[in-house]
């Protein structure tokens, strides 16, 4: 039997290691944008053209490389950064592993120009697929230019999977914007198809984060800062105010390496417990310092996965700074007292007391004659003692309503409340004026908490959620109107502005087409605003700009391909912002007409997006409860 195992050519491992590398064009910016840092430019441009599948352009004006530097940078592990292994845990660089340059020219077309400081010329090397095609001197600007052409062109099965343009180019916004918020000392700049994105001047953190966000931010941080012998936090949080649903701004730094740490963000998310929505999320920009031989950045390609020597200690540290910013700015929760489903208590009132109880003389002012002698001792300035049959009227009017007639009984638990009488069954509950959940001979359903509604059926109780009960009725309705392109619209009052992201411009521009047809009337204002004059009929008193926000960034996450997916997606971010709320009391004929419609569709067990509607708790199920 011959032998079977073979080394492979370094063309093909260098494309399988391509894979882990270079994802996607966001991955060629940030590893060349990374390299320039570490070369110590000051000013980086990066130029693409059609989201990075057709170029893809890096100049800086760093240190640049010299004839075999530039040779040698192509080659697998090769780097400067580190010599031993015992350099990875003092690594002050962003690149160290020498794998990004000789994984993108694996996968597309390369040029380089580049020249140091103490050069009278330079070199330009071309590569194609691993293949240095020529190097010959060149004159150029000290520092690199180094372009990327045709991105996977060699590898048609990575090509074909990449998303369109808006996806992609959203992905590299994004991206920008991670490298452009660990590096506020540097000028960048972004240009997409010949149009300047971004043109960012070196300045403070805070400048940036308005630079790169809209000015609005400025007004809506607090400054967070701290410092210890284990940890040095600083940067800013928001404003509890401010917290978003979806798309909420929240980056996390450590010694200038973007990183990703579900542990830190459940840190930041337990101060806000308390001060927002559960469906919200707050806002921030948080830069960690440490000991670089207390943390590894080596655990993956990417190097956005950071592991901590004192994670546990560096919790506890961050969480108390949070929540020392959040308390010293004001920022903590008022006290608010629930009034749902609270009895009313009577007040005393001289002008309703009855012919039993003390008059009061509202006229009378104690100022105006003097004290008289008092027998008693007691009792003060014209004092009176109140007769006993009077007090005991008001003891009697306190606990009014109180007390229920002697043929009922009072249920109270965590999810229901009800008032029932003995001999009626769950099955005719009703909701009152006060929220509180009690008899109606017309109802079969009844309100949970405002959350829930529950009715009887044949196999037992179902429980339905109202929310994603009205979202699964508007979606069928919105996608019904879209797909007859008859929406209709309404005018508003008052045109609203929105400030954009580049990223979220780029999408607005990409499906203005389909908001057209659903409905919106968006008129570009300049500087990445937008102004919204008419939303559609259907979306009734919501909030227009929150409509738009919620379809944009349903739409950032991935712009479906066909006419038919992007009108399915716009009709459930159109049903998620018209639906009523978690919260809500609803009516006896409101929860009547709202289970009517559901029960009334093809598939009322789930919302469009997977997540179930209806719950059945069945006689078994019942049983087991008791």
């Amino acid at each position: 039997m011959s032998d079977i195992i073979r080394l492979l050519p370094d063309s093909v491992a260098n494309q399988i290691a391509a894979g882990e590398v270079i994802q996607r064009p966001a991955s060629v910016v940030k590893e060349l944008v990374e390299n320039a840092v570490d070369a110590g430019a000051s000013s980086i441009e990066v130029i693409i053209a059609d989201a990075g599948r057709t170029l893809i352009q890096v100049v800086d004006n760093g240190r640049g490389m010299s004839d075999t530097d530039a040779r040698m940078a192509f080659e697998r592990h090769a780097t400067s950064k580190i010599v031993r292994a015992d350099d990875l845990f003092a690594l002050h660089t962003m690149g160290f592993r020498g794998e990004a340059l000789a994984s993108i020219c694996a996968v597309a077309q390369v040029e380089l120009r580049t020249k140091t400081a103490d050069s009278e010329v330079g070199t330009r090397l071309i590569i194609n697929g691993s293949k240095v095609e020529s190097q010959e001197p060149a004159g150029c600007a000290t520092g690199c230019n180094l372009l990327v052409k045709n991105l996977f062109y060699n590898v048609p099965a990575r090509r074909k999977f990449l998303k369109k343009d808006a996806v992609e180019f959203t992905n590299i916004a994004r991206e920008f914007e991670r490298l452009a918020l660990v590096n506020p000392d540097k000028d960048l700049t972004l240009v997409h198809n010949d149009a300047v994105v971004h043109q960012l001047l070196r300045g403070s953190f805070k400048h940036r984060i308005s630079d790169l966000f809209g000015k609005c931010m400025d007004k809506q941080l607090i400054p967070v800062s701290t410092a210890t012998s284990i940890v040095s936090i600083d940067g800013f949080i928001g404003r509890p105010e401010h917290a978003r649903r979806r798309n909420s701004l929240q980056y996390f730094t450590v010694n200038g390496r973007h990183m990703r740490h579900p542990y830190f963000h459940k840190a930041v998310m337990q101060c806000y417990e308390k001060l927002i929505p559960a469906d919200q999320q707050p806002n921030y920009f948080l830069n960690l310092t440490v000991d670089p031989a207390t943390i590894d950045v080596n655990i993956h390609p990417t190097k956005n996965e950071i592991k901590f020597e004192n994670e546990s200690a560096i919790w506890q540290i961050l969480m108390a700074a949070v929540k020392e910013s959040l308390g010293r700015f004001n920022a903590g929760p008022a006290i608010d007292f629930d009034m749902t489903d609270t009895p009313e208590i009577p007040v005393f009132n001289p002008d309703v007391y009855g012919e039993h109880d003390v008059k009061i003389d509202k006229s009378y002012n104690p100022f105006d004659a003097p004290a008289p002698e008092s027998s008693n001792g007691g009792g003060g300035v014209g004092y009176r003692k109140p007769a006993r049959a009077a007090v005991l009227s008001d003891w009697d009017k306190l606990y009014e309503g109180f007390m229920s007639s002697a043929d009922s009984i009072s249920l109270t638990s965590d999810s229901v409340e009800a008032t029932l009488p003995i001999e009626d069954t769950i099955s005719d509950l009703d909701t009152n004026e006060s929220g509180t959940t009690v008899l109606s001979p017309t109802s079969s359903t009844i309100q949970v908490r405002g959350k829930y509604i529950m009715s009887p059926s044949l196999s037992g109780v179902m429980v339905i959620d109202q929310h994603r009960a009205h979202v699964r009725v508007l979606y069928e309705r919105f996608l019904d109107q879209m797909r007859k392109d008859e929406p209709g619209s309404q005018n508003v009052m008052f045109p609203e502005v929105m400030d954009l992201t580049p990223s979220q411009h780029a999408t607005v521009q990409s499906i203005s087409v389909q908001l057209a047809q659903a409905g919106f009337e968006l008129s570009y204002l300049g500087d990445r605003s937008w102004s919204v004059a008419a939303v559609p009929a259907m979306l009734g008193q919501s909030n227009p700009c929150e409509a738009v926000m919620r379809i944009i960034q349903d739409a950032e996450d991935g712009v479906p391909d066909s006419a038919d997916a992007l009108i399915q997606s716009m009709a459930l971010s159109l049903a998620r912002s018209a639906a009523i709320t978690a919260g809500k009391r609803l009516g006896a004929e409101e929860r009547e007409q709202l289970l009517s419609e559901l029960l009334r569709l093809s598939s009322p067990n789930y919302t469009p997006d997977g997540l179930p509607v209806i719950r059945m708790l069945s006689e078994e199920d019942l049983a087991k409860l008791f």
